[in-house]
Formats: structure tokens, C-alpha cells, sequence
């Protein structure tokens, strides 16, 4: 690879093929938010997340930062920020790593498998070391209350068509239709 800028071009491109939907923010690819849903088999997995991404200058040399945008309880994410406490992120990153790793190797292995004794969130920490199944429900109410599809920004599945009609204006052309009278058969 003969620059950062390319191999950044190209493992955000790669991360965009994935299922990940990914959305710019500005005009660079240096910033960018990417919807993360939680591992299967977790508290986690009714969870959805942002996720907000910034690329260095340097990357892949120099790694990305990571950090979720709606509430999640975990003892190696600040709950108030939302950074990520995540060795393989923050000091034992390597040029041999891309984006897509991060969303399905990292961030998945760091939900699945927290680490108590290097804490962001003490509470949290505590609480699961403390009290597991305590821990597991406390996680699951908290992605009910603020993981859910819109909190991370994504929209409702939306009718085919490309307008959107209110239900008074629904109740409008409702009435208009029974004014016009039946088709003939």
C-alpha cells in the first residue's frame, strides 16, 4: 500500500460492502458514524449502536477512535463519552488490522468478554463482578432503554412509496374517494 490516505480509502470502501451501514460525517472519509448491533448469545443482542469512527492521519499505522454515541453499560466503555478501553485499540494496534475488524472481531469480542479489573465504568465493573446475573439484566435494560434501532439513528422501515402522507391527510383522501363514488365493476 503505498499511502495512509489509499489504505483509508480502502478499508472504509470494504467496511461500507459489509452489512454495516456506515454514514460520513462531513466530506472526508476521516469521520464517519457505523451502526453496530450486539453479539448474538449476549445481553447485548437487542442492542444498537452508533458507533463514531475518526482515522488518524497516520492509519492504519496509527489506530482508529472509537466510541460509542447512545448509552452503553459496560465495564470497559465510560458511559458518559462513550470511549472504548480496548488494548487491541488503544496500544497493541498494528497496520495488519482494518475497520472491518474492529466491528466484527473487536468490538463483538469486547462485549462478549469484559474486562472488570481495567474499568471506564467502575459501577459497572463492580456490579459484575459482585452479581453476573445482576450484571446481564442491568445490560439488557439498559439496551432497551437507549440501544434501540432509533437511538442509533436508524429509521423505521418505511412504506415503498416515495411520499409520506399523515393521517389527516389519509382521513382527507379517504373521504374524497367516498365522495367520488365506487368504480363500476
Amino acid at each position: 500500500m503505498s499511502s495512509p490516505s489509499k489504505r483509508r480509502e480502502m478499508d472504509l470502501m470494504k467496511l461500507m460492502m459489509t452489512d454495516y451501514k456506515v454514514d460520513m460525517i462531513n466530506d472526508g472519509m476521516q469521520e464517519f458514524y457505523v451502526e453496530f448491533h450486539g453479539p448474538k448469545e449476549s445481553p447485548y443482542q437487542e442492542g444498537v449502536w452508533k458507533v463514531r469512527v475518526e482515522l488518524p492521519d497516520a492509519y492504519p499505522y496509527k489506530s482508529p477512535s472509537i466510541g460509542f454515541v447512545n448509552k452503553i453499560y459496560h465495564p470497559n466503555v465510560d458511559e458518559m463519552s462513550g470511549s472504548v478501553c480496548l488494548d487491541v485499540i488503544n496500544q497493541t494496534w498494528s497496520p495488519m488490522f482494518d475497520l472491518v475488524n474492529v466491528f466484527e472481531v473487536f468490538l463483538p469480542q469486547l462485549l462478549l468478554y469484559p474486562n472488570p479489573s481495567d474499568p471506564l465504568n467502575g459501577e459497572a465493573a463492580a456490579l459484575m463482578m459482585r452479581d453476573r446475573n445482576a450484571y446481564d439484566k442491568k445490560v439488557t435494560e439498559h439496551c432497551k432503554r437507549y440501544a434501540k434501532p432509533e437511538d442509533a439513528g436508524v429509521a423505521p422501515e418505511e412504506n415503498s412509496s416515495d411520499e409520506e402522507v399523515s393521517e389527516d391527510e389519509y382521513a382527507a383522501s379517504s373521504s374524497d374517494e367516498e365522495v367520488a363514488g365506487k368504480a363500476d365493476p
